[in-house]
């Protein structure tokens, strides 16, 4: 039964010092939403509603966020305001809430692990609110757990990225099943042009099997000394299956500024019809 995702969110968000020398990078604004709230409406959309956060220091602003307000909600009643936070409202009636911390920032790997505790022994979502993602006619993660509902194992969401850019990237080998599925064989976190074996780059989206804890506990650090989930989903493949979605959608890299303004720019057009003034 998957009715749970896992949002890593300790990170520091260095590259949009200073603005988020206090507020976490996840509460940046898409418009009028924060990214963070995208990806739990994605997650929400795929019936995934227990919602597992692994924060870290100066991340209370997301506790607060989908917490109700209830003097807030009676200073907007009665207002031409008083609908803006019923979307939110919603999420927060319909979603159930847990958190833990991670107390170093180890990689991805190591915070995935640090959520264990909140998952337990069940296969679970991944989302990283990084990766503004935005499905044609379903979200995402509602695409990857019709995968997973037909195959029961673990998926990945990825996308052709340019061959220069492999090294930004955790690249899949493998063989195409389907015009838009690949069984993977291995990963490769961050591979010279050169040595990728493609340019099928992981994204921000997964529905993994619990298996994928007792790998992450055998790892070593990898590319940057960090335990890299890339590495325990690859060790996953050599033992049971692991498959990867190229979605249908596009998606927006909002862990850096020119992602973040493209994202904007994008959801901009889509609401109004227009570009920014």
């Amino acid at each position: 039964m998957l009715r749970k995702c896992l949002f890593p969110v300790a990170g520091y968000g260095t590259r949009f010092l200073p603005a988020t020398k206090v507020m976490p990078k996840e509460m940046l604004p898409i418009l009028d939403k924060p990214l963070v709230q995208y990806g739990i409406e994605e997650a929400a959309e795929a019936g995934l509603n227990q919602i597992c956060f692994v924060t870290g220091q100066a991340k209370r602003a997301i506790e607060d966020h989908f917490d109700r307000n209830m003097e807030l909600d009676d200073h907007l009643a009665g207002t031409e305001r008083a609908n803006t936070l019923l979307s939110l409202n919603e999420l927060i009636t319909g979603c159930q809430f847990t958190y833990t911390r991670q107390a170093e920032q180890l990689g991805l790997g190591h915070a995935i692990k640090v959520g264990e505790s909140l998952i337990g022994n069940e296969p679970f979502g991944v989302v990283l609110p990084d990766d503004f993602c935005i499905g044609n006619d379903v979200g995402v993660m509602s695409q990857l757990k019709s995968i997973f509902q037909e195959h029961q194992c673990t998926v990945i969401a990825v996308e052709e990225v340019p061959m220069d850019r492999t090294a930004s990237y955790g690249i899949i080998h493998g063989h195409q099943i389907s015009s838009s599925l690949y069984e993977v064989e291995k990963l490769v976190e961050k591979p010279a042009p050169e040595s990728a074996p493609s340019n099928i780059a992981v994204i921000g989206r997964y529905i993994l099997s619990p298996e994928v804890f007792g790998e992450l506990a055998t790892i070593n650090k990898g590319v940057g000394g960090e335990y890299q989930l890339t590495d325990a989903i690859s060790n996953l493949a050599q033992n049971s299956r692991v498959l990867a979605l190229k979605f249908d959608g596009c998606r927006f890299d909002c862990g850096s500024l020119a992602g973040f303004v493209a994202a904007t720019n994008y959801s901009f057009r889509c609401r109004f019809g227009t570009a920014p003034p």
